[in-house]
């Protein structure tokens, strides 16, 4: 599961070494060598036109100081044997710690991108020292890096698990449900409320499974497991396409990889016959 290790230090100033981790990204892709995916460092980045004259701190790895920049989407693609490659892609082709706080800088990226000028009046923002912190050079306006809290449940019943295919998804896996919370909703209301909603079942007993910070764009992922209380399953048709039990014996769908919260949480439940 994809996971800030824990020798990972958050750092809100600069600390420049003599080794560092640039983090580049261009929308949702990360610039990396072509041939062994490494980061590109300071001198390349200049060769290649970025300018870390704006780039964030995001932390220490080790003995290495890491930040994160962007570029515009109009950035050309560069030569010298660097390209963008989407961030979820290099999930499992770099080292995990390396894509765990590559998923972290890519937060802090966006943030400072969509955070150039003040919601409230327009004006100019600038980071303030100290802390993540965006303000307003006008009005005085703080701006904080945006998370969105997602619940995801996997419902049990007896010995069968409920799995899912969202609409959406482009590779047709099955996953467990989740969902955004709304504004005034307590995780638990949550999933009571998304189940409901996605395959009509009432649910009971949950039980928290763990969590994980999820950088499409902003997320962070809460996962439970809860019983079956009432109701037979009637998806939605809008962001559910297919839901149904799978017990022991049967063959599981393709789920997600180990990178993600929702296959470590259905992994840990696999239905297994009650003696």
């Amino acid at each position: 599961m994809l996971i800030t290790p824990s020798h990972f230090v958050p750092l809100h100033a600069p600390q420049p070494g003599a080794q560092e981790h640039i983090f580049v990204f261009r929308g949702g892709a990360l610039l990396v060598r072509e041939s062994d995916l490494a980061l590109p460092d300071e001198a390349a980045c200049l060769a290649l036109g970025v300018s870390l004259a704006e780039s964030r701190a995001v932390g220490l790895l080790g003995q290495h100081y890491c930040r994160a920049v962007w570029v515009d989407a109009s950035f050309t693609e560069p030569v010298a044997g660097f390209t963008f490659r989407p961030l979820r892609s290099l999930f499992g082709a770099i080292d995990d710690h390396l894509a765990a706080v590559a998923g972290r800088a890519f937060q802090i990226a966006e943030w400072s991108r969509t955070h150039r000028f003040c919601g409230a009046c327009g004006g100019t923002m600038e980071a303030l020292a100290g802390e993540r912190c965006m303000r307003c050079t006008r009005c005085g306006h703080a701006a904080y890096p945006r998370i969105s809290p997602a619940m995801m449940v996997l419902v049990k019943k007896g010995d069968a698990i409920l799995l899912a295919r969202n609409s959406a998804s482009p590779n047709r896996r099955f996953s467990a449900l989740a969902g955004f919370l709304e504004a005034g909703e307590s995780v638990e209301d949550a999933v009571h409320r998304e189940v409901f909603e996605e395959v009509g079942l009432r649910v009971r007993d949950l039980r928290y499974f763990g969590s994980q910070s999820w950088p499409f764009p902003h997320s962070l992922m809460i996962a439970f497991t809860a019983e079956w209380e009432s109701g037979e399953i009637v998806v939605d048709g809008e962001e559910i396409a297919e839901a149904r039990w799978f017990g022991p014996g049967d063959a599981l769908p393709e789920f997600a990889t180990g990178v993600s919260i929702s296959g470590e949480l259905i992994r840990g439940n696999l239905p297994r016959r009650t003696p």
